[in-house]
C-alpha cells in the first residue's frame, strides 16, 4: 500500500448507515429534560376538565350546570348545545364504500350519547383541580336506551339501533374478490372443487393503545392565530382537519407535537378534546391546557383490533392450498374516527399471507356498537389477517395430519419468484421465507424442542411443550398515493423534506415524518452524514411544528423510514447537485470531471484539487466567488411518493410450556428472523422488534378490553387491563436476513409493526400445539389460566362460545371424515 491510499484509507469516515448509535434523543427523554405537552405553563393558562357520560346509550333530558358555573375558580361550563353550531363533527378520512354511513360524532354530545364516556360538558377554571372538582357538579339527566354491544347481534333481524337516527347498525359493506386469471378459477370454483375445506371463527379481542404519555392540549390564541400542542402523532394532519372542522383558516393554525411519550396509532387521530381545547381557547381568548387521567385514557382514547373473523380454507389432500375465503365483522364502535372503517379494508390485502392462492374472497361488515370507538392500532389490519392466515393454516395442517411448518414451505412463494404478484393483487417486491425460517429454526434449537414435547407427552407430564409458527408478511410504508386514492384514503402517501447548509457546514434536516419514539434524528443523521460526508454529530433534525415543517404527512403505517427517510435521501441528493456546479466554479474544471465522496469534490486526475461540502456552503452564504446565473443556496427540498408498498417479511417460532392442572403458560424460548430490507442502526431495528413482541404477546396472553351487559368498560385502569412488564416476557432470540426493497433508495422496509403482526399467531399456535393431543381446538384470546384451563378440561375454547368448526359465513359445523372437512350444509350464507 502506498502512502497516499494509506492516507486515503484512514481519512475516509466509517459508513454510518449500518452503525449501532445510541439515540440522540434519548438523553433527554430519559433524564426528563425536554417538553411534553403537560409540562408547558403559559401565561393567564386556564384548565379543563370533561364532563363525560357514565352510560353507554342515552337521550340527554336536561343538563344543569348552575353548580358548577358557581364553583370557586371555575370561569365557564359549555355543553354541546352552546357549541353546537361551531363544533362541526370529528373527521372520518377513509370513506371505504359510496354508501358508507357515517352517523357524525359532535365533540361534544347534544341530544344523545353513545358510549361511556363521551363528552357531554367541558369545565373551564382557573386550575386543573378546580375544574375536576366542578365536574361532580354538573347535573345531567339522561333517558336511558338499550345499548348494542355485541356485533352479531347487531347484524341480525330487528336488532336495536346504536343510532336511532340511522336505518341499521352496519355503516358498510366491503368485498374484495380475487381468482386466478391464468385458470379463470374464482372462490366459488375453488371450494366447489377443493378435497379438503377447514372453517373456523376467529375472536380479535379489543385492545387498547395504552401509550406512556396520556393525551394532552395546549392552544394558545394570538389574536384570529392560534398555535396547538398536542401529544399527537400526526401534527400535519391535525392542522388541516382541524381548519376543516372547525373553520380556523389553515394559514392561521400552526400545530406542535413537542416529545410525544408513545402512540402505537393511538395519537393517530383527530380527537374530540383537540376541537373542544380550540374552541375554548377561541371563545374565551385565553390559552388552555387539557390532559386526561389515566382512566379517561383507557376509557376515551380510541381502541384497536375487535374483530370476528369467519375463515375458509380449500386445499387439496397433499396439502396444496386452493382458496381463501374471509368474512370479518369489524366493531367500529359508537362512532367512526380518523381512520376507522379503512384498518380492516387494509387487512384486506394481507389475508392471503405470503401463500399462494389461486382464489381470494374478502367481506367485511363495519359494524357501530355503544362501546369507544374502534381505530389504528399497531399494524392496524395486517396483525388481525396475520393472525387469521396462521392460524388457519396450523388448522388445515391438522385436519391433513401434516407438519404445520411442512406445509407452510408446500405453500410459500419461493425467493426464485420475487416480484410476486399475490391472489390480493399486492406486487411483493423481494424476499426469502425459505432462509429467513432455516435461521429461525437454528436459533431455537427446533429438533431438541421436539424431541422434548414427544418426551412429555410419552410421559404424560402435566407441563405440555407445543411450538408455534408464525411466517409472515405485511405491506409497510402507507404512501403510494395512487394506491390510497383507489381506496378512497382521504390523503396522498407522500412525504417531504428539508436539507438546510449552514455556513459553519453544519446540517438542518427538516422532516415531515414526525416521530414518537422511533429514532428519527438518529437515523435522518446516520442517512444524512453519509449522503453528504459530514460528521454525524453534524447534523440535526428538526420535526414535529406546522410551522417548521410545513409539508409533511406524519408517522404511521411503518412509512417513516421507507417514505420520510427516502424523501431525506432524495433531498441529500439534490444538495451535491447543487454542490457541484458550485465546486466545479471553485476548481475551475468541468462538472464532469468532478468526483465526489466523503464530503468532498475533486478533480479526476488532479491530486489536491478538492474543496469540501462544508467548504461550499460557507462559499455560497458570502457569494463572493460563485457561477453566473446561479441563485447563492445549495439547500434542497423534495417529496418522496413511491410506487408500491414494502413487505418486510420474517419467520417467529414460539416454544411454549402449558401447565395442565393450572392452566398456567409460559414462554419457554422465542425465537425470530425478520427481513427489514436495508438496516440503518441495528439498535433501534432490535428495539422495534423488541417492543413489537411485547404488544404481540400482549394480545396473546394478557391484554383484553372487557365490557360489562351495560356497557361499561370493567378494565379502565391498569389494575384491570394487564399491561405486562419486562418480567412477565422472555429473552428474545432475534435475526435478521436483508433483501432491499426496489421501490426506494435506501431499500429499506419498515420494522415498527413487524413483531407485533408476527407474534401473536406464534404465541397462540404453540399453545394449542401443547394441548391438541388432548382435544383442544382453540383457546380465546388472551390465554389467561383459567380459559386454557376451562379448554382443557373441555369447555370449548375457554372464552365466550365455542369457536371451532363453524363455516366462513355462519353456517353449520363441519363435519370431519379421514382428513376431509367439509359442511353438512352447503357453504354460503348471505354473500
Amino acid at each position: 500500500m502506498t502512502a497516499v491510499e494509506d492516507r486515503a484509507t484512514t481519512q475516509a469516515p466509517e459508513r454510518e448507515v449500518g452503525k449501532a448509535r445510541r439515540r440522540k434523543e434519548d438523553a433527554r427523554l430519559i433524564t426528563g429534560r425536554t417538553t411534553w405537552t403537560d409540562n408547558m405553563v403559559l401565561p393567564g393558562m386556564l384548565h379543563l376538565a370533561v364532563v363525560r357520560s357514565p352510560v353507554a346509550h342515552a337521550k340527554i333530558s336536561s343538563i344543569d350546570v348552575s353548580a358548577a358555573q358557581e364553583a370557586p375558580g371555575v370561569l365557564a361550563v359549555l355543553t354541546g348545545r352552546d357549541v353546537a353550531d361551531e363544533q362541526g363533527s370529528i373527521p372520518c378520512a377513509w370513506p371505504v364504500t359510496p354508501d358508507m354511513v357515517n352517523p357524525g360524532h359532535p365533540s361534544i354530545a347534544v341530544d344523545e350519547v353513545n358510549h361511556v364516556g363521551e363528552a357531554v360538558a367541558v369545565i373551564v377554571a382557573r386550575s386543573k383541580a378546580a375544574a375536576q372538582d366542578a365536574v361532580e357538579l354538573v347535573d345531567v339527566d339522561y333517558d336511558l336506551l338499550p345499548a348494542v354491544l355485541d356485533m352479531e347481534e347487531a347484524v341480525a333481524e330487528g336488532a336495536q339501533l346504536t343510532h336511532d337516527h340511522l336505518e341499521s347498525n352496519r355503516s358498510f359493506h366491503f368485498v374484495f374478490e380475487s381468482g386466478d386469471a391464468g385458470t379463470g378459477q374464482h372462490t366459488d370454483d375453488a371450494f366447489r372443487d377443493a378435497e379438503v375445506v377447514v372453517s373456523r371463527r376467529f375472536v380479535q379481542q379489543r385492545l387498547i393503545p395504552a401509550f406512556m404519555e396520556p393525551r394532552s392540549v395546549v392552544v394558545q390564541p394570538q389574536g384570529d392565530n392560534y398555535t396547538m400542542w398536542s401529544s399527537t402523532q400526526v401534527p400535519h394532519i391535525l392542522r388541516l382537519m382541524l381548519a376543516m372542522v372547525t373553520g380556523v383558516p389553515e394559514h392561521k393554525l400552526r400545530v406542535v407535537a413537542p416529545d410525544v411519550g408513545g402512540g402505537f396509532g393511538g395519537k393517530l387521530q383527530v380527537t374530540p378534546e383537540e376541537v373542544i381545547s380550540l374552541l375554548v381557547a377561541r371563545r374565551l381568548g385565553k390559552p388552555v391546557k387539557w390532559t386526561e387521567t389515566r382512566s379517561e385514557s383507557l376509557m376515551t382514547a380510541h381502541h384497536g383490533r375487535d374483530q370476528i373473523q369467519y375463515i375458509d380454507i380449500a386445499a387439496d389432500r397433499e396439502g396444496n392450498v386452493k382458496g381463501l375465503r374471509c368474512r370479518i365483522l369489524a366493531d367500529m364502535g359508537a362512532y367512526l374516527r380518523l381512520v376507522s372503517p379503512g384498518v380492516p379494508v387494509l387487512g384486506a390485502f394481507m389475508f392471503n399471507g405470503i401463500y399462494k392462492f389461486s382464489a381470494y374472497r374478502f367481506e367485511c361488515d363495519g359494524i357501530f356498537t355503544n362501546k369507544t370507538p374502534t381505530d389504528a392500532y399497531r399494524g392496524a389490519g395486517r396483525p388481525e389477517a396475520t393472525f387469521a392466515v396462521e392460524r388457519i393454516m396450523d388448522e388445515l395442517a391438522v385436519e391433513l395430519g401434516m407438519d404445520p411448518l411442512e406445509l407452510r414451505r408446500k405453500n410459500w412463494i419461493k425467493a426464485e419468484e420475487f416480484p410476486f404478484t399475490s391472489v390480493a393483487g399486492m406486487t411483493y417486491d423481494s424476499g426469502d421465507y425459505e432462509t429467513a425460517t432455516q435461521k429461525a429454526l437454528q436459533l431455537i434449537g427446533y429438533d431438541e424442542l421436539r424431541e422434548e414435547q414427544r418426551r412429555r407427552r410419552e410421559s404424560n407430564d402435566p407441563v405440555q411443550l407445543g411450538i408455534g409458527f408464525s411466517t409472515f408478511t405485511e405491506m409497510c410504508g402507507l404512501a403510494p398515493s395512487r394506491v390510497l386514492g383507489s381506496l378512497s384514503y382521504g390523503a396522498g402517501g407522500w412525504e417531504h423534506a428539508s436539507i438546510r447548509m449552514l455556513p459553519t457546514g453544519k446540517v438542518e434536516v427538516v422532516t415531515g415524518s414526525t416521530p414518537h419514539g422511533q429514532g428519527h434524528e438518529t437515523a435522518w443523521s446516520q442517512l444524512v452524514a453519509d449522503r453528504l460526508g459530514v460528521p454525524f454529530e453534524d447534523v440535526e433534525v428538526l420535526h414535529g411544528d406546522t410551522s417548521v415543517s410545513p409539508r409533511g404527512l406524519d408517522t404511521y403505517g411503518s412509512r417513516s423510514l421507507v417514505v420520510g427517510g427516502a424523501a431525506v435521501v432524495s433531498a441529500a441528493e439534490k444538495v451535491v447537485t447543487k454542490a457541484r456546479r458550485v465546486a466545479a466554479h471553485l476548481l475551475e474544471a468541468s462538472e464532469d470531471d468532478l468526483d465526489f465522496s466523503a464530503g468532498k469534490f475533486s478533480v479526476r486526475g488532479t491530486p489536491g484539487a478538492e474543496v469540501s461540502i462544508q467548504e461550499i456552503a460557507l462559499a455560497t452564504f458570502a457569494a463572493h466567488n460563485f457561477p453566473e446565473g446561479v441563485e447563492p443556496s445549495i439547500d434542497a427540498d423534495a417529496t418522496f411518493d413511491p410506487e408500491n408498498f414494502s413487505f418486510p417479511h420474517g419467520t417467529h417460532i414460539c416454544a411454549m410450556e402449558v401447565d395442565t392442572e393450572t392452566g398456567m403458560v409460559k414462554i419457554r424460548k422465542y425465537a425470530c428472523v425478520d427481513d427489514v430490507g436495508t438496516i440503518v442502526n441495528p439498535l433501534i431495528v432490535e428495539g422495534q422488534i423488541h417492543g413489537g413482541l411485547a404488544q404481540g404477546i400482549a394480545q396473546a396472553l394478557f391484554e383484553e378490553a372487557v365490557y360489562d351487559a351495560d356497557g361499561n368498560l370493567t378494565t379502565g385502569t391498569f389494575v384491570d387491563y394487564l399491561v405486562p412488564s419486562a418480567a412477565d416476557l422472555p429473552h428474545f432470540e432475534t435475526g435478521n436476513t436483508v433483501h432491499e426493497a426496489p421501490g426506494n433508495p435506501i431499500g429499506a422496509k419498515g420494522v415498527g409493526e413487524a413483531g407485533t403482526i408476527a407474534s401473536t399467531p406464534a404465541v397462540v399456535n404453540a399453545a394449542l400445539d401443547a394441548v391438541r393431543h388432548l382435544g383442544v381446538r382453540d383457546i380465546r384470546m388472551p390465554l389467561t389460566p383459567e380459559r386454557v384451563w376451562r379448554a382443557v378440561h373441555g369447555g370449548g375454547d375457554g372464552g365466550d362460545r365455542a369457536t371451532a368448526g363453524t363455516n366462513a359465513y355462519g353456517g353449520a359445523q363441519t363435519e370431519t371424515t379421514a382428513g376431509v372437512s367439509t359442511p353438512q350444509s352447503a357453504l354460503g350464507g348471505d354473500r
